[in-house]
């Protein structure tokens, strides 16, 4: 029997993942959540507007080789009540990258996000109710050359 079960859940996977390929299945029509993220990144805009200037550690490349992983580190530990990080790059598509809501845990993120083109990364760390940014210009290019 469990056999069985493999194979049909081996079937459906892979039907699924022919319909993502083929263009066919969007992300957005995939996950249920996609509601709940469009609201988090139309917060994260107003966020951006009204956001004043952190005290946290912010460290991004200045110029990217590979626009596919771009690695970012946010170190907000030696500020209390840290309860999100989140970053935000103008020029993507979907603005909001990341967004991490923490309870309890110390103020520190290190991720690697898609950045389509040259833009400016905002991130954001909300600590206490009141958020607050660092903004830092990351250059993608082809192959590194700075061109």
């Amino acid at each position: 029997m469990k056999k069985r079960l493999f194979l049909k859940s081996a079937m459906a996977g892979s039907a699924v993942a022919t319909a993502v390929g083929a263009g066919l299945l969007t992300p957005s029509m995939a996950f249920a959540n996609s509601i709940s993220f469009k609201v988090k990144s139309d917060t994260a805009t107003a966020s951006v507007a009204s956001a004043a200037q952190g005290s946290f550690k912010f460290k991004a490349p200045k110029i990217a080789e590979n626009g596919a992983v771009v690695p970012m580190t946010v170190d907000a530990s030696k500020i209390k009540g840290v309860t999100n990080i989140s970053f935000y790059i103008r020029s993507n598509s979907t603005p909001l990258v990341a967004s991490f809501n923490l309870s309890g845990a110390q103020g520190y993120v290190s991720t690697r996000v898609k950045m389509g083109k040259t833009s400016p990364v905002i991130a954001l760390v909300t600590a206490g109710g009141i958020t607050t940014s660092k903004t830092q210009e990351v250059k993608v290019t082809i192959g590194g050359c700075g061109g």
